[in-house]
């Protein structure tokens, strides 16, 4: 069924539309719901960066005014390929770590324990929880209070890897703190100063 004149708005056209707030947007077509009444609009990235962009949604229900600044009457490009498997295997991913921090939570695992785990599992994929120790590569084993001493396992190359994460993990927390410190006390020297 074709919608009638003014209610289907054409892939890479741009409109600039008045919502029942008097907000006027412009931007590009991206997408439009006939059904729904919902507009998707392609418009400069309000972060200032050249190679982003905004998308806004907008349910033409609110929208007071709807002006078509130019028409694409072309047949738009065809959308890139999805790559379904590779999707998958990424929700499968982010699953599996989602998971694996409400077990952290739900077992108790102190805050810097959760904060080691995220930052080891950023070098080394192959890293679970074990009630509250940390197993790494089925090798290491890191118990609470998850420090460099903590670690156990064979002598070799595993352990030696998995403390100098553990190892540069604290030294990290230490100099984000102490400059943390210093930053909050960078007002009290000025109001100090301009009294």
């Amino acid at each position: 069924m074709a919608a009638p004149p003014g209610e289907y708005f054409s892939v890479g056209s741009q409109v600039s539309c008045r919502t029942c707030q008097e907000q006027r947007l412009q931007g590009e077509v991206v997408a439009f719901d006939y059904q729904s009444k919902m507009l998707a609009l392609k418009c400069p990235s309000s972060s200032g960066k050249p190679n982003h962009a905004d998308i806004l949604l907008i349910n033409l229900q609110y929208v007071s005014e709807v002006e078509i600044i130019n028409d694409r009457t072309e047949t738009p490009p065809p959308l890139a390929s999805l790559n379904v498997s590779k999707l998958a295997s990424k929700a499968r991913t982010e699953k599996e770590e989602k998971l694996s921090q409400a077990y952290a939570i739900s077992a108790g695992v102190s805050l810097e324990g959760q904060q080691l785990f995220q930052t080891i599992h950023k070098t080394i994929k192959d890293c679970k929880w074990q009630e509250k120790n940390i197993v790494v590569m089925e090798e290491v084993v890191i118990t609470p209070p998850y420090q460099v001493e903590n670690c156990k396992g064979k002598e070799g190359s595993a352990l030696s890897h998995v403390r100098k994460i553990v190892e540069k993990h604290f030294r990290d927390v230490e100099s984000q703190k102490i400059l943390q410190r210093s930053q909050a006390q960078q007002p009290q020297k000025e109001a100090t100063l301009s009294s």
